[in-house]
């Protein structure tokens, strides 16, 4: 690839709706296939060397620096969305001028070919951001992908703000993405907490991109397997029958 590659894993939930067994454990060490969920999404970032992974930690972070003593980490706290967790990783990769690869530490099913995939695509189209989606039978609750007439990226739609025609989009964000460095941070300066949670959302800032003129690319890259992500007790059931059965 023309640039380097760095990655931010945003690693800093609590997983409230994990903690019905009583297991006091930050979400990213919840055990699936008799790994953490972190271990699962790390090894499928072995492309990159672990001194070039940030991990964005927050509930219990100790525990998941511990566990990942070989990771330059940032702290979260408080918690104010995607975007605030980017943020909270710009020291950590300060005087960095390549591509920033951006992903969860709770989708232990999104696979080293995907990753890839987005990389390649970005840097061939010398995008400002290119950002993963997979397309869906159900899309339920995830934001859509909507384009242009073009073909091309207009904007990210949450479930709950989509029009009845957004609403049958099956083409959805997966929450992966990989940005200019230059433009990532000059795109998170321009995040408000302008919803009902009040937080801050990474979302916003691929859509501020294409207001400036930028070009923002689409990988349609993963399966409706690999976009799984856990936050009850039943996804990390499906997610560990998954990677038991791979």
């Amino acid at each position: 690839m023309s640039e380097p590659l760095k990655a931010i894993v945003m690693a800093a939930g609590k997983g409230t709706r994990l903690r019905t067994e009583g297991v006091d454990l930050p979400k990213v060490l919840r055990q699936a296939a008799g790994a953490p969920l972190l271990a699962h999404v790390l090894s499928q970032l072995d492309f990159l060397p672990p001194e070039d992974i940030v991990l964005v930690v927050g509930y219990e972070g100790d525990k998941v620096v511990s566990a990942f003593p070989g990771y330059p980490h940032a702290f979260q706290s408080p918690q104010l969305g995607t975007g605030h967790a980017v943020q909270c990783a710009e020291g950590a990769l300060s005087g960095f001028e390549g591509d920033i690869l951006i992903c969860s530490g709770d989708m232990p099913l999104m696979s080293s070919r995907a990753y890839r995939q987005l990389w390649e695509q970005h840097t061939r189209e010398g995008n400002a951001c290119t950002l993963m989606a997979g397309v869906v039978d159900d899309p339920g609750a995830y934001g859509r992908v909507i384009r242009n007439e073009e073909g091309g990226f207009a904007r990210i739609v949450e479930a709950k703000d989509c029009t009845e025609e957004e609403a049958k989009v099956r083409e959805i964000n997966a929450g992966v993405y990989i940005f200019r460095s230059r433009d990532l941070w000059r795109s998170l300066t321009t995040l408000r907490p302008d919803n009902a949670q009040g937080e801050y959302y990474l979302t916003d800032a691929p859509i501020w991109l294409v207001k400036q003129g930028e070009r923002v690319g689409v990988c349609a890259a993963c399966t409706e397997e690999e976009l799984l992500g856990v936050n009850t007790v039943e996804q990390l059931q499906q997610v560990e029958n998954i990677l038991l059965n791979r």
